[in-house]
């Protein structure tokens, strides 16, 4: 079995002239934290959109414990278990929390998606609908309508949305967006948590979550890795102070 969960061998992708992406080989280990880091256009997102399947490479192979998966659709890579959650809080705002998560779960079932089955055969996915509320800290709000609850609470149910997919890798975008510091350090805590038996690689602005969270940190630069290792590494390379700080100090 290979060291690597997720691994890019001069991954490429570039758009009419302009290069996102340029011969990156990336590797993530196997039940690791990993965020990948840098200033705004640094090829990041593209990066996640290559890893999913979102974005077609236009050089470059993808490897998914080993195999190569570069040619392999999105959803076919979701159904392998690699998930991944998005700067938007994605949920049905008019679904309960509870439903929502149902709704996630119906992938495993003959139900699949089908919102007008009857509520007899629905209710069977419940108890485990209401495992995964109390995995991420929302059994308590379990028939609360999405729209009511506050913006980290719906990440919250974003991230049991996707652990309803059995996920073995997490690709987390920008988790902690827009979040208060009381929502940081929750979700912070739920991602820890949630890591246990898994892998998770995230993009996060946020660097005292990153140095708080990560085993891993790869640093990009126009496309390109400009430093990799520990936070405390990472953070004292003046490279990286230069190019992700704009300055030569932290």
């Amino acid at each position: 079995m290979t060291e690597y969960v997720l691994e890019t061998r001069g991954l490429t992708k570039e758009f009419k002239g302009f290069t996102a992406v340029k011969n990156l080989n990336f590797q993530v280990r196997r039940g690791s934290i990993h965020a990948l880091i840098g200033p705004n256009g640094a090829g990041k997102t593209t990066v996640f959109n290559l890893l999913t399947k979102f974005l077609v490479p236009t050089s470059g192979q993808i490897l998914y414990h080993g195999e190569d998966i570069t040619h392999v659709a999105s959803a076919a890579i979701a159904r392998r278990g690699v998930v991944r959650s998005f700067q938007i809080s994605a949920v049905f705002p008019h679904l309960t929390v509870l439903e929502n998560v149902r709704v996630a779960l119906q992938r495993h079932t003959a139900t699949t998606f089908q919102f007008w089955r009857s509520e007899s055969i629905l209710d069977r996915l419940n108890d485990r609908a209401m495992e995964l509320l109390e995995e991420v800290g929302l059994s308590a709000f379990a028939q609360v309508t999405a729209a009511e609850l506050s913006y980290g609470r719906k990440r919250a149910l974003e991230i049991a949305t996707t652990l309803a997919l059995e996920p073995d890798t997490l690709l987390l975008d920008e988790p902690m967006a827009g979040m208060g510091h009381e929502d940081i350090g929750r979700i912070a805590n739920l991602i820890r948590r949630v890591a246990k038996g898994r892998t998770v690689v995230m993009v996060e602005h946020n660097l005292s979550v990153v140095a708080d969270l990560s085993d891993r940190i790869t640093v990009l630069m126009r496309g390109e890795i400009l430093a990799e290792g520990p936070y405390s590494e990472v953070s004292a390379n003046p490279d990286v102070r230069e190019a992700y700080m704009g300055t030569g100090h932290a």
